[in-house]
């Protein structure tokens, strides 16, 4: 097992010079936050014209120069580029002598730990994974969005505090996740945002086909509110016509739906289906009502209109 040699912290720069290898949405943001808190942002590594178009916005006046350009010119490293990219990414910059005894290798994937840097590591670098749990835009309003957000910190036990102090220096609030619960941790974080978005979309198209013209609008408060309520007090948060055990509700739901928009009932019954098994563990669906409710629910996974709950309130 590879054993990590911190040199001693006083007798590093107090300011340290900052590489960008991949500039995606994420890296040309850290970057910026790092150059608020001091940091010199002296590389970048950019390969398609959005990319250095978002570089040059972000950073700039900051050169674009090939991925070993900016390890030889920096001493903190950001490597921020797609998660299945990044282990190739780590072990060629290895292999072809790039990477620097003492330098700072900073990736941002959720999915990896420190490991992930293992080829790096017995280079000489000092390994950190820092995942900012928030989704960029690749604009500006990131470096605003990144403060108090929260980060997935995972490094050897001996960088633990500088990778937190990287963190809080950036604006974010450091959360240590050891190295085998990386990859529930980011699951659950996909799990929330990511599908989110997708729900949040579905639910806007059906209502644009009910005739709603300002969607948006009408969801913003609606979905704030849910959000809030369930931060404050999860399961308890639940309301509905799942929730209060509405079959009929429901099953007209799922017969418009195959009629409207047919490519989303397999989520519907999912999610629904989730939701009931949490309402009646947490007691908020009556168990009187829960039978006729995943009756609908079976019936509409099987193609039918589940017409057979007729206890809810429409």
């Amino acid at each position: 097992m590879s054993t990590v040699h911190q040199p001693d912290l006083k007798d590093r720069p107090a300011r340290l010079t900052v590489g960008v290898v991949g500039a995606g949405r994420v890296g040309p943001a850290l970057a910026a936050c790092l150059k608020l808190a001091g940091h010199r942002p002296v590389a970048v590594s950019a390969v398609s014209d959005a990319s250095r178009r978002r570089a040059e916005t972000m950073l700039p006046g900051v050169p674009l120069v090939p991925p070993a350009e900016v390890l030889q010119r920096a001493d903190l490293v950001l490597l921020t580029v797609p998660d299945d990219a990044l282990p190739g990414l780590v072990a060629g910059l290895a292999e072809t002598g790039a990477v620097r005894p003492g330098q700072l290798l900073v990736h941002t994937s959720g999915r990896y730990g420190a490991g992930v840097l293992d080829p790096a590591l017995r280079a000489g670098a000092l390994p950190l994974a820092l995942h900012p749990a928030m989704t960029f835009t690749g604009t500006p309003v990131d470096v605003q969005r990144l403060a108090g957000c929260s980060f997935g910190v995972t490094a050897p036990e001996e960088l633990r505090l500088a990778a937190e102090a990287l963190v809080i220096e950036m604006g974010g609030e450091p959360e240590w996740i050891s190295e085998e619960n990386r990859p529930l941790y980011h699951a659950a974080l996909a799990l929330g945002a990511n599908h989110l978005v997708t729900l949040v979309a579905q639910s806007m198209e059906l209502l644009r086909t009910a005739g709603v013209t300002a969607p948006d609008r009408m969801l913003g408060p609606l979905l704030g509110a849910a959000l809030d309520n369930a931060l404050r007090s999860g399961d308890l948060a639940l309301t509905g016509p799942v929730a209060r055990g509405d079959a009929g509700t429901v099953a007209a739901h799922v017969t418009e739906l195959r009629k409207h928009a047919p490519q989303t009932v397999a989520g519907y019954l999912a999610m629904a289906r989730a939701t009931a098994d949490r309402a009646l563990a947490h007691g908020l669906l009556k168990p009187e009502l829960a039978e006729d409710l995943l009756g609908v629910l079976a019936d509409g996974s099987n193609g039918t209109n589940g017409n057979n709950g007729t206890k809810g309130n429409a």
